[in-house]
């Protein structure tokens, strides 16, 4: 669908994407992410033709868009971050206007305007002057234009900005829908939308990619520990001799009381090994209860923070659709043999590892 291959973008003396491969492939919702300056709305001005590339190529369905411009950006809907809008147009105008630069058939294109408009709910104000237009209802206009005549890709930028909380739900709904029929990238810094909607992410840290996978195998690799969330009612510390004595567990640590004589312990254990029958059997002996008990999954942003602080996290570029150059800035990719993150200092462990000091993070400003 989307093949990027050793893309290079220099500002000057400054690399904003280094020797960059990956590939979009069809039929997914990809989270496209990275943090300020890391090169990722380079990648997506390259991507869709609005910026050239110093070196390198990228095909948009077999189509260069450098050397055949106009037929790959017939295969890309984009909504830049700032939707390209005429404010002097009403909204059915603009969007006349932009059917027409499509090239969608005169025939089909009253209904193609009727069927967006009613999509994105912007119909009752299609006679209206986009000047005269919230923030919210501008970006509407901007992601109608991008959806209009229903490419096969579909690019977007901080689709959500601007949006109340019922139009940021309306529109993650639009975008799970419109991943049933097209190939979606989406870029966003509100990971936990990226998380509820995406079913892959691509990660780029330094101009380059830093992970390429399906979010829960992301986040497997990066935490590379088994881990288990409860809260016992008990004292504290015979809890924590309690736990430790139960085979398998390797490391304890007590948090907080959460609730009147009720505290959280956080418990990591031996890989692939379940230790929940026998804490329930621990704690029934004991005569205490639980009152929560959640597998310790890592969060998209949890990953993210990780992969792109430079905190040693190695995933696989064999996971990836291309590899990345060799001399990567980055953390490598190896989702196979993840490295276990240095442990925090806790709190009656049985095995105490000191904290390693997380890499500063470069600086690196995208021009």
């Amino acid at each position: 669908m989307i093949e990027v291959k050793n893309l290079v973008k220099k500002y000057g003396n400054h690399t904003a994407v280094d020797h960059l491969n990956f590939t979009i492939e069809e039929g997914h919702v990809y989270g496209f992410l990275g943090p300020n300056g890391a090169g990722k709305s380079t990648t997506m001005n390259i991507m869709t033709g609005y910026l050239g590339a110093t070196e390198g190529e990228v095909l948009i369905n077999g189509h260069d868009i450098l050397k055949e411009p106009e037929e790959a950006k017939k295969q890309i809907g984009y909504l830049p971050e700032l939707p390209p809008l005429y404010m002097e147009m009403t909204v059915r105008e603009y969007l006349e206007f932009v059917a027409e630069l499509k090239g969608i058939a005169k025939k089909k294109r009253e209904e193609s305007i009727n069927e967006v408009e009613k999509m994105v709910k912007i119909w009752e104000v299609e006679n209206r002057l986009i000047r005269n237009l919230s923030k919210g209802y501008r970006q509407r206009v901007g992601l109608a234009q991008a959806v209009l005549g229903y490419p096969p890709i579909i690019i977007l930028d901080e689709p959500t900005v601007g949006l109340d909380p019922k139009q940021i739900i309306e529109i993650r709904t639009l975008v799970k829908k419109l991943g049933k029929k097209h190939t979606v990238i989406l870029s966003s810094h509100i990971l936990s939308e990226v998380q509820e909607v995406c079913d892959r992410v691509v990660i780029i840290n330094h101009g380059q990619i830093a992970a390429n996978d399906t979010i829960d195998n992301l986040s497997k690799a990066v935490s590379g520990v088994n881990r288990l969330v409860v809260r016992i009612s008990g004292p504290k510390n015979e809890v924590l001799q309690a736990i430790r004595a139960i085979d398998d567990v390797t490391k304890v640590r007590a948090d907080m009381e959460r609730e009147p004589k009720i505290f959280e312990f956080e418990i990591e254990a031996k890989p692939n090994a379940d230790i929940r029958p026998a804490l329930n059997q621990m704690v029934k002996e004991h005569g205490w209860d639980i009152y929560k008990m959640d597998l310790g999954v890592m969060t998209l942003e949890d990953a993210f923070l990780k992969i792109t602080m430079g905190e040693g996290v190695k995933l696989s570029s064999e996971k990836s659709s291309a590899p990345a150059a060799e001399k990567s800035a980055a953390p490598a990719a190896e989702t196979t043999a993840p490295e276990e993150p240095a442990a925090a200092p806790a709190e009656a462990e049985k095995a105490e590892t000191p904290a390693e000091d997380a890499a500063q993070k470069q600086e690196g400003g995208e021009a």
